[in-house]
């Protein structure tokens, strides 16, 4: 910036010869002064408006600069955290869709894995019966069981044991509906009770027995007297040839003629080819015994053993021990007290069956499927 020139001193003698003529003051001598004075003012003032101007563009300038700047390192800013979050969400874009992918496959999963359990609850309905049914089966082939043993084989205890089992089952459930099974139960455990007791397996043994010792019995007409007495002397050693002739010979006299003092009947006699068809007829006359023993046939057991102690008294020797052993057993048989009709469990099978038929028609109960 320029100065401004400083003015030109004035001369010394125009001061003192300057006078006022009449009183009145007389303009200055130097007129063109104030004129230069305006025109250095004035170029200071434009010098000074300059600068000041020039000041204010370079602050304006170098602020715009700055603006310039900070708006351009916003910009990178905001262009590097648009980048980002462009990436961010390209990022998490792609994993939106992973995610969409995963769960859709998660529910289809979960859809089948639900399919599938509904399945695996309805085939446990189907397969996996409850607690009642259970005991019901278990009560049922129990009674059936029970049921074949009187009827085929007549055993009662066995019967009665199979339906205390039964009842004691049932009792242990404690449900209201299976009151009349239990009723039903105890009368044909009573009727049991009250049938009387006939051991069919130790019958069926003596009789296996006799049988056994039919091939073992003396025949009537085999009896013989008893063998001459131990004390009959012994011959001597020296004893001539005509002694010892007519001792033999007085023997076998003595053979010829037997006297015997009978009590009874003569014993049939019966020809060595049929004393065989003689002993297998009793065993079999025994073996219709022990068959109407297991049918609990009384008068068909009574009338066999009677017709097989018959046969022993008339062909058999009644004083042999066999004989006499065999016509005891013959006779315990015959005492026995023979139940007549058994009872029938049928009133605990139709108790059984409508129970589970009542069952079955159960609201929420699924049906059985018919076997194909």
């Amino acid at each position: 910036m320029s100065e401004t020139p400083p003015s030109p001193p004035a001369a010394v003698g125009d001061r003192g010869t300057s006078t006022n003529t009449g009183g009145a003051a007389s303009p200055p001598s130097h007129a063109p002064r104030p004129q230069g004075a305006t025109r250095a003012l004035l170029a200071g003032v434009v010098a000074l408006a300059l600068f000041a101007a020039l000041v204010v563009w370079l602050d304006a300038r170098r602020t715009q600069q700055g603006l310039r700047s900070e708006v351009a390192q916003r910009l990178t800013a905001i262009e590097s955290a648009t980048q980002a979050a462009g990436k961010a969400q390209v990022d998490q874009a792609t994993e939106l869709r992973d995610a969409q992918a995963k769960i859709t496959l998660l529910e289809t999963r979960l859809a089948e894995s639900q399919a599938q359990q509904a399945a695996l609850e309805a085939l446990y309905r189907d397969l996996a019966p409850s607690r009642d049914e259970i005991a019901l089966t278990e009560i049922e082939q129990v009674l059936l069981v029970a049921n074949q043993q009187l009827q085929l084989a007549g055993n009662v205890a066995s019967a009665l044991t199979a339906l205390q089992l039964a009842d004691a089952k049932v009792q242990r459930l404690d449900r209201p509906q299976f009151v009349p099974l239990r009723r039903a139960l105890a009368r044909d455990i009573d009727r049991l009770k009250a049938t009387p007791y006939v051991d069919i397996a130790g019958l069926s043994v003596k009789l296996d027995q006799a049988i056994a010792a039919v091939a073992t019995l003396p025949l009537a007409m085999d009896e013989r007297l008893p063998p001459p007495s131990a004390g009959t002397a012994t011959p001597p050693a020296d004893e001539p040839q005509w002694r010892r002739f007519l001792r033999e010979a007085w023997v076998d006299v003595r053979q010829l003629v037997r006297i015997e003092v009978e009590d009874r009947p003569a014993a049939p006699l019966v020809p060595p080819p049929q004393q065989y068809f003689l002993r297998e007829n009793l065993k079999l006359r025994l073996l219709t015994t022990r068959i109407a023993l297991l049918n609990r046939d009384d008068a068909s057991f009574k009338s066999d053993l009677a017709a097989a102690d018959a046969w022993v008294k008339q062909y058999f020797d009644t004083r042999a021990k066999p004989v006499l052993a065999l016509q005891s057993t013959l006779k315990q048989l015959a005492a026995t007290p023979m139940a007549g009709e058994l009872p029938d469990l049928a009133r605990s099978l139709e108790a059984l069956r409508l129970l589970k038929l009542a069952q079955d028609r159960a609201p929420g109960r699924v049906p059985d499927k018919p076997a194909r």
